[in-house]
């Protein structure tokens, strides 16, 4: 009696067998496939708040915050673009395709740069004339693809961008699924409607750095020196990649962590390839300073991006400017449903269902960003005026702290009411500490 008698199996959300990892394996049971996510991984990893900033007292003065200014501008691209970009203030939208937004998503992002004087990346799949009509400043991908890529696009952008990676499936290449792969998005791209699309990860013409100099020459030519020419990759061997980047001839960096958002990604993808943004970031500025070029290559960072706290840190460690994609949604109404993919979003933004779609108010969406980024902007320069700065880019790394032993190790800033540095042994030395 007692060998038959059931017992009750508690599955606590905790632990190696926890109702994720259940869900998962019964996914991969019933259908012989991995599973697709939108929006990006839900894992918790080190980031910017694990990060404080250390206001002005007796040892600084601070900055009164409302009598007195903080320059938020940022000119970006000028290491050899005859025409650098100036933006008014360093938040950019993050590339963000037609197919994976709705194009009434689109305008309104492209408005909202015009309201805020900033830039927007066009993303995957050629660029919607509403958008480069609306945009303050047009950021054109150029990637492996080429689909919706025409060549007009190179004298239409006011920056370009050779996209080698996406911080939410690094290794991989964009995902639009078929559902969401309308006959205008079809004729767009040049590719059958309805079928899911996944597109090449590598360029067919770029084998390496060699071949990376020679397709450099051709846009320098083509552009005639005069637009900038970025380089965007998921972070990974982050060391290895800016040296070659640098080498290549960009004139800046767009470094994008693991914690980024994406239309559509393999669940395995997102949670477990690449490295998170804080992180990559220091290692990329480290890698900048040690080649004498951080004040030539600009440094763009995204992934995670939620508030003005998380730019100003940013900045402090040695970005110029970050891009923000999910918190642009969120702003338009986007509720993180992490089933972008499906493209029935209720809100209108990750959908081209017609109904759907028309539930996004344009302009009232547009107005949400600008206010977004504005409130965001104003964010970061009360914690720099706090900090005794006149400039964002003034902020640096004497100005933070760690709170974590793990975001201490990571970064080489001083744990929080300490000198301890962990990990000096690895690479940091007092001189150099980030």
């Amino acid at each position: 009696m007692e060998q038959n008698k059931q017992v009750k199996i508690v599955n606590p959300e905790k632990g190696t067998w926890n109702n994720i990892v259940l869900s998962e394996i019964d996914y991969k049971a019933a259908n012989g496939k991995y599973r697709i996510r939108g929006c990006g991984s839900p894992r918790k990893v080190p980031n910017f708040d694990d990060l404080v900033i250390l206001p002005g007292q007796c040892t600084r003065m601070t900055i009164d915050t409302y009598r007195e200014d903080c320059e938020t501008r940022v000119v970006l691209g000028k290491r050899f673009a005859k025409n650098p970009i100036v933006l008014e203030t360093p938040i950019m939208i993050a590339g963000m395709s037609f197919g994976a937004l709705s194009k009434n998503a689109k305008i309104a992002l492209s408005k909202a740069t015009a309201m805020t004087g900033t830039l927007i990346s066009n993303g995957e799949g050629g660029c919607l004339p509403e958008e480069l009509e609306n945009s303050y400043r047009q950021s054109i991908q150029i990637l492996a693809s080429r689909m919706g890529f025409k060549k007009e696009l190179l004298f239409q952008a006011d920056m370009l961008e050779i996209l080698y990676g996406i911080g939410a499936k690094p290794g991989l290449a964009g995902h639009l699924m078929g559902e969401k792969i309308t006959d205008e998005i079809s004729k767009i791209r040049q590719i059958p409607a309805g079928i899911d699309l996944h597109s090449h990860p590598r360029s067919g013409d770029a084998f390496g750095a060699d071949d990376l100099v020679v397709k450099m020459k051709q846009l320098r030519e083509i552009t005639n020196w005069e637009t900038p020419i970025f380089a965007k990759i998921a972070a990974s061997r982050v060391r290895e990649d800016i040296k070659i980047a640098v080498k290549v001839g960009f004139d800046g960096i767009i470094l994008d962590g693991c914690t980024a958002g994406t239309g559509a990604a393999p669940v395995m993808a997102a949670d477990h390839l690449g490295i998170p943004t804080m992180p990559a970031l220091v290692q990329a500025v480290r890698t900048l300073e040690e080649m004498n070029v951080k004040d030539e290559v600009s440094l763009i960072v995204s992934g995670g991006i939620k508030d003005g706290a998380d730019m100003a840190k940013a900045i402090a460690i040695g970005a110029d400017a970050v891009a923000i994609g999910t918190a642009a949604m969120i702003a338009m109404g986007c509720r993180v449903c992490m089933n972008c993919q499906a493209g029935q979003c209720a809100f209108g933004i990750g959908t081209q269902n017609p109904e759907q779609v028309a539930k996004l108010d344009i302009d009232v969406a547009a107005r949400r960003v600008a206010n977004y980024i504005e409130a965001m902007t104003a964010e970061a320069v009360l914690l720099a005026k706090a900090a005794g700065k006149t400039k964002l880019s003034n902020l640096e790394r004497e100005d933070l702290r760690s709170m974590t032993l793990e975001s201490c190790a990571m970064t080489g800033i001083p744990l929080a009411g300490s000198d301890l540095v962990i990990g000096q042994g690895f690479g940091y030395t007092a001189s150099n500490t980030l």
